[in-house]
Parts: structure tokens; sequence; C-alpha cells
């Protein structure tokens, strides 16, 4: 009796032994199966680490900042989880009365690449929300060459209108959210901000490429720069067809530009002027960071920088 009583305690003996083993043995291939497929571990995340900020002119408007800028950073966020996205404004006037007004603080591109290098980042992105190859462009462009050797890898991508086909998809988009209004009695205007800079042909460009695809109701403007409102307005009236007009913001926010300048009360808002020519208007304040079109341009765009890493 005793005898078979030890015989089943060392048999159980050995099966645990052995499960044990087993069990050491599949976290051993686990573990090697993870570094052979490349998945990460805790050191490779400590010895690479990525950002993308995401650079934008900015806006105290805090509704259309959260649904434009905030909507293409999502976006930029949702496509490559892998990085960290952070942001970071060019007005330093913006920073400062957010911080002020809502005690909100938001870096400025120094601030942001030095707080990369001091957090460790190996590998950068660097996403500007810039309409076009402007000045503004062209200051962070500048800004970021003094880092590049404070980082393993660091890359700039481009602005909303840098290849044709860029300017065949923003066309795309504002037509298709516009495409209710395409009655034939409707004269649809965008506001751009406009430059003096050589960059401004670009509104001249878009407006090209939007007569060329055929909506010919379409038209380009700047509260800034040329075409004026008043330019709009003479073209508008000689086509004597219109009745109606509609204008909207041909930029990132529906910031004070578009809420004032282009939807104000005051005589020579874009609102009061066409209305003074005796048309009916509709005001829409939506920025382009709303059009998920237009975001998906820039996610593109933060795809290729990131490919210039390589």
């Amino acid at each position: 009796m005793k005898k078979r009583i030890v015989t089943r305690l060392l048999a159980v003996s050995c099966v645990v032994v052995l499960g044990v083993g087993l069990l050491a043995g599949c976290g051993k291939t686990v573990a090697e199966d993870r570094k052979s497929k490349g998945e990460k571990t805790e050191s490779t995340m400590q010895a690479t680490k990525k950002r993308i900020l995401v650079v934008s002119f900015g806006t105290s408007y805090n509704d259309s900042r959260n649904i434009t800028i905030g909507g293409i950073e999502n976006s930029v966020r949702e496509a490559y989880p892998d990085y960290e996205v952070r942001r970071a404004f060019t007005s330093q006037i913006i920073i400062d009365k957010l911080k002020k007004r809502d005690g909100l603080e938001i870096n400025n591109v120094k601030q942001a690449l030095d707080e990369a290098v001091n957090d460790g980042v190996t590998e950068l992105v660097v996403q500007p929300t810039h309409l076009m190859d402007g000045i503004e462009y062209n200051d962070l462009k500048k800004e970021v060459d003094k880092y590049k050797k404070k980082f393993k890898k660091v890359s700039l991508g481009e602005p909303l209108l840098t290849d044709d086909e860029d300017y065949e998809k923003v066309v795309k988009a504002i037509t298709a959210r516009t495409a209710s209004y395409d009655d034939g009695q409707t004269a649809i205007c965008f506001m751009g901000h406009g430059t003096d800079a050589e960059s401004n042909k670009d509104y001249a460009k878009l407006q090209e490429v939007v007569t060329k695809d055929g909506f010919e109701n379409y038209y380009i403007g700047t509260v800034e720069a040329t075409p004026s409102v008043d330019d709009l307005i003479k073209a508008v009236n000689e086509k004597g067809k219109y009745k109606k007009v509609v204008v909207m913001p041909l930029m990132v926010v529906a910031g004070d530009h578009a809420n004032n300048d282009m939807a104000g009360d005051d005589e020579d808002s874009w609102k009061s002027k066409f209305e003074a020519a005796g048309y009916d208007v509709t005001c829409i304040l939506e920025g382009l960071g709303q059009n998920y079109d237009v975001e998906q341009i820039y996610v593109q765009h933060t795809k290729d920088a990131i490919k210039k890493l390589n």
C-alpha cells in the first residue's frame, strides 16, 4: 500500500516538473518570436522615440481650433499610432492670448523643438498645416534646419498645396462640400488669406484648376492681397446671372478673418460688400481643417515626410 502511494507521488511530481519545464520553454519561444517578427520590446521602444510635431499658425477661436487643427492632428494620430503627436503654433500673439485668457499653454516652434530634444526624441517629423510654400513655411524650414544635428532623423512635411495632385484634391474637396449651392444662380466664393510673397500666385493657380475642372461658378479671392473681394464682385457682376453668393474661408481655421473680414457686419466685410452689390449672401463658417478630404492630404504629406526619414 505504502509502495503504491510513493509511486503515485513520484508520478505527480514528474508531471508538475514537466509542466513547469514546458511553460518555461513556451515563454522563451514567445520572446524569441517577438524578436524575429520585429515586435517592439521595452528596450527597443526606449532606444527609438518617435514624434510628429503638427505646426499651425493658430487661432484664438476655441471651437474652430478643436475641430480644424484638432481634426488634422487627430487624423495624423490615427494614421500613425507608433508616433507621439504634439502641437505647436507659429503665432506668438495667439499663444500669449490663449495663455492670458484661457490659461492654455501652447508651445511655439522653438519651444516644441527644444522639448523634443529634452525628451530624447530620436525621430522627428514636422508637419505644417500651412496652405502653401510661403513666408510662414520658409520661416519654419529655417527653424527646423537649426535642429537637424540634434536628432538622429528629422523630416519636414510639405504644405497643403505642393504639387498638381494636391490642387486637384483640394478643388475636389471644396466643390464637394458646396455642391448643394451650385445651382447656376449662385456664385461660390472662397476667401484665402493672401500674401505679398511670390506664393500668392498659388491662389490664381487654384482658380485655374477650379475653372479647368468645370466649376464655372466658383471664385477664389484673398483678404489681404489679390484677387480682392472687389475683384471677385466685378467678376461675379460680369457673369450677369447670379442672384445669390456663398462665401467660405479658404483657410485651415474659421477664425478672425472668417468671422470678421468675411462674415462680419462692418461695411468692408465680404458679406456686406456682396450685399451692397445686390446679392443674397450665405456665410459658411467652416475651416478647411473640418474637411475630411483635406485632412487626408495632410496625412499623405506626413507619410511622405516619414518616408524621407529612411
